[in-house]
């Protein structure tokens, strides 16, 4: 059995977390097909965005008890090895250079907040509990912190990691780990809406404005000056910019919009 689905639909890959029976919680091997997923995904030109989902009555439920129960008999350098394939999961699905959207019920508590951080726009439906629930279980959610430290608003999520309380989609929202609430129920007709926004744009800029504002916070100010004139005129100069412009000027659709 998979506990990765994936479907495409229209140049649109849907990927669903498939473990409804336990809320859809992280195993190792859910880690690494969802490793592997994305890695495959990354490569695929003919899409052109991804829709992250979950099976079932939830979306996440962070990490799988039985897994946990292994965790009390690892040794640090056994954690640290798990650790890193988790954060390794992460990082492949943030550097991923399709733009990801979130379909987001039910529940999204610990590690399933990470999956919250690499989307780049998540739609949650009324009713959705969110939780930093592992400082309840006396540990950290250290791995996730790159990741949501990256995409939330510090002074909002901040008191949200360290109290380990339940809240709402729209808290959610203020923190920036949630783009848009829609009615309990509509999620799939909001990421349709949000998925045609995108179809609109041409899919190499797209992905090459991903690029960019992952590896801004990294580059030096003379390394952004740099970075982003060649880009531009990098774009301007491709087969894809110089149809975009004509398109433009010519009063018709781009070649890539959906007819």
């Amino acid at each position: 059995m998979s506990f990765v689905v994936v479907a495409e639909m229209n140049q649109v890959a849907y990927v669903k977390l498939n473990r409804p029976e336990v809320r859809n919680a992280f195993n190792p091997e859910m880690i690494e097909e969802l490793t592997k997923t994305f890695r495959d995904l990354n490569g695929r030109k003919d899409l052109r965005a991804i829709v992250l989902q979950g099976e079932g009555k939830a979306f996440c439920a962070g990490a799988d008890l039985n897994w946990m129960k292994e965790m009390v008999n690892f040794s640090f350098e056994q954690n640290r090895e798990d650790s890193l394939k988790l954060f390794n999961m992460f990082e492949t699905m943030a550097n991923c250079m399709l733009p990801i959207i979130g379909q987001i019920h039910g529940a999204a508590f610990g590690g399933a907040l990470g999956l919250l951080a690499i989307c780049d726009e998540v739609i949650a439906e009324e009713g959705t509990q969110f939780c930093f629930s592992e400082v309840k279980l006396g540990i950290a959610p250290a791995v996730i912190s790159s990741f949501v430290n990256r995409k939330a608003v510090a002074g909002k999520v901040r008191p949200l990691m360290l109290s380990g309380v339940v809240f709402n989609p729209h808290i959610a929202q203020q923190a920036g780990l949630v783009s848009e609430v829609v009615p309990a129920g509509e999620g799939h007709t909001s990421v349709q809406k949000v998925l045609h926004n995108y179809l609109q744009c041409g899919p190499e800029a797209v992905r090459e404005t991903k690029k960019l504002l992952n590896d801004l916070p990294f580059m030096t100010w003379s390394q952004q000056r740099d970075n982003t004139t060649i880009l531009i005129a990098e774009r301007r100069a491709s087969i894809e910019g110089q149809e975009g412009l004509k398109s433009f000027l010519e009063k018709r659709e781009p070649s890539w919009r959906p007819q």
